[in-house]
C-alpha cells in the first residue's frame, strides 16, 4: 500500500466547500506534486457540515466531519492507499470544529496508527466571541445565542455543554480533557489571526490574546515589519514611545464624502457618486435588510433546533459529551474547579491605569483620583473577558509548539473573508489574502 498524508479543510459558519477552493488550490500547487519519501498528499474538503448545518453546533459539526474522515480513510484503503499522516486546517468556525474533530479521532484510537502532523486555523474564535464595551457588542451577545441556534450559544459561551455546566469552548481548552490532549499531539500548530479589520472574529480570540496591541494602531505608534515574500503577513511588531508616534493627516471634507462607504454587504456598496444615492436610500434599505436578516436567522435557527432534537433522539453512538460526562462525575480535580463559574462576570483586561483585574481587594482605601481612574471606560477595542476565557488563553498559550502569525489588511471593510481568498470571483480584493495562504502552504510539513 502507498502512504497518504490526509489534509482536511473545514470551512466556517454559513460556509460551504467553495469558500476554501482557493486554499485547496494553493496547497495543491505547493505540495500536491511533492512526495516526501513515499508519502503523497490527499486533500479532503469537508462537505457534510455546510450551509444551514453550521447552525447545529461545534460538536455535531465535529461528529459529522469525523465520520467523513473515517469514510475517506476507508475509501483510500480500498484503493490500496493507507493514511499514515494527518493534518487539519480550519477557517473561522471550522477551526473550533477541527479542535473537536481531533478529540473524536483521538478517543477512537485514530492516532495510534496515524501520525498527527499539522494543525492550523485561520481567523478562528478560539475563546469564543468576546464582549466589548459597546452597544453593538451587547446586542450581538444577546441576539447571537438566540438567532444562531446551538452554534451561537457555543460562540458566546452561554451553553452548558458538559454535565458540570461548562461551555464547550472552555472544555476544548481544558488540559485534562481529550480535545487538548489530542491538540498537543501535533508537532506543528500554527494559527493565523487578522490583526485589524476583522469584524467577525476579533484579534483577541483568533490570536488567543487577552489584549489587542493593534486596536489603536494608527495612534499608538506600533511598529510593524512585514514579510517580503508573503504579502500582508507580519514578520514582527513592537510598540514605540508615543512621543515618536505619527498620526495620519486628516482627510479634507470633500475627500471623506468621496470615500464614504455604506455599512452594507460588499455587493451593495458603490463608488462615488453612486454611494451618495445609496446613502439617500439608507432609511429604506437598512430596516429592510435588518428585518430580512432577522427573519432568515430565526427561521434557520428554528430548523436547526428541530434537527438537533432529531439527531439526539436518533443517535446510537456514544458521543464525547457522554464520555466526558462520565469522567466529570467520577473525577474531582483542581483544574475543573477553575471552570465552575461558566457565567463569570466579564472584566476588562487592558493595562489601564488604576485597573488591575488580578487584584480585586486592596489593603488601603483608594483615593478619589484613583476611584475616578478605576471607573474610566476601557477603550472600545479592549475586550471584556470572563475568567473562563482568560483561563482558555492561558492554557492554549502554554502549548510549547504553538506559533502565531498575524495578518494585516489595511483599507478593507472586513478582512475575515480576505484571509482565505473566500470568493475572488465576486470580490477581486479577496485575492489579497493569497500571500497568507502561500505562507501557510510553504510551512506545511508533508
Amino acid at each position: 500500500m502507498s502512504d497518504v498524508h490526509l489534509l482536511v479543510l473545514i470551512h466556517g459558519m454559513w460556509g460551504n466547500p467553495s469558500h476554501l477552493a482557493h486554499v485547496n488550490k494553493i496547497i495543491r500547487e505547493v505540495k500536491g506534486e511533492v512526495e516526501d519519501g513515499d508519502v503523497k498528499l490527499e486533500v479532503l474538503v469537508a462537505e457534510t457540515n455546510k450551509d444551514e448545518s453550521t447552525y447545529d453546533g461545534i460538536d455535531w459539526g465535529g461528529e459529522r466531519v469525523a465520520e467523513e474522515i473515517r469514510q475517506k480513510t476507508a475509501d483510500l484503503e480500498k484503493e490500496g492507499r493507507k493514511v499514515t499522516r494527518f493534518s487539519v486546517t480550519g477557517y473561522s468556525l471550522g477551526g473550533l470544529v477541527a479542535r473537536y474533530v481531533i478529540g473524536v479521532l483521538h478517543q477512537s484510537k485514530f492516532f495510534e496508527t496515524v501520525q498527527p502532523v499539522n494543525f492550523n486555523t485561520l481567523a478562528t474564535p478560539h475563546i469564543g466571541i468576546p464582549r466589548f464595551p459597546s452597544t453593538f457588542s451587547s446586542i450581538s451577545a444577546f441576539l447571537g445565542p438566540k438567532l444562531l441556534s446551538r452554534s451561537g450559544e457555543q460562540f458566546f459561551c452561554v451553553d452548558k455543554w458538559s454535565p458540570r455546566g461548562r461551555p464547550l469552548v472552555e472544555v476544548l481548552a481544558d488540559p485534562d480533557r481529550i480535545f487538548y490532549q489530542a491538540l498537543i499531539l501535533f508537532p506543528n500548530i500554527r494559527i493565523y489571526a487578522n490583526a485589524i479589520n476583522d469584524l467577525t472574529v476579533p484579534y483577541v480570540t483568533s490570536g488567543i490574546s487577552a489584549e489587542d496591541p493593534f486596536g489603536d494602531y494608527e495612534k499608538n505608534g506600533i511598529k510593524i515589519d512585514f514579510h517580503e515574500e508573503y504579502k500582508h503577513v507580519i514578520k514582527s511588531y513592537s510598540a514605540v514611545p508615543l512621543s515618536s508616534a505619527t498620526t495620519k493627516e486628516p482627510q479634507r471634507w470633500y475627500e471623506s464624502i468621496r470615500n464614504m462607504r455604506v455599512p452594507l454587504p460588499p455587493r451593495f456598496q458603490a463608488e462615488f457618486p453612486l454611494n451618495l444615492a445609496v446613502y439617500a436610500l439608507l432609511p429604506i434599505l437598512f430596516p429592510t435588510f435588518i428585518c430580512l436578516a432577522l427573519i432568515r436567522l430565526s427561521f434557520q435557527s428554528h430548523q436547526s433546533r428541530g434537527r438537533l432534537r432529531h439527531l439526539e433522539a436518533q443517535s446510537t453512538r456514544e458521543r464525547l459529551v457522554h464520555i466526558i460526562g462520565k469522567l466529570e462525575s467520577e473525577l474531582e480535580s483542581a483544574a475543573v474547579d477553575l471552570y465552575d463559574d461558566p457565567a463569570g462576570t466579564p472584566i476588562a483586561t487592558s493595562r489601564i491605569s488604576g485597573v488591575d483585574p488580578a487584584n480585586k481587594a486592596s489593603s488601603t482605601k483608594p483615593t478619589k483620583g484613583q476611584q475616578k481612574k478605576s471607573q474610566s471606560k476601557p477603550p472600545p477595542y479592549q475586550p471584556l473577558l470572563t475568567p473562563g476565557q482568560l483561563q482558555c488563553i492561558e492554557n492554549l498559550n502554554n502549548i510549547p509548539q504553538l506559533k502565531k502569525e498575524r495578518t494585516f489588511f489595511e483599507g478593507v471593510r472586513n478582512s475575515h473573508a480576505v484571509i482565505v481568498c473566500r470568493d475572488p470571483k465576486m470580490f477581486k480584493h479577496h485575492l489579497e489574502g493569497e500571500g497568507v495562504l502561500r505562507h501557510w502552504a510553504d510551512h506545511f510539513e508533508l
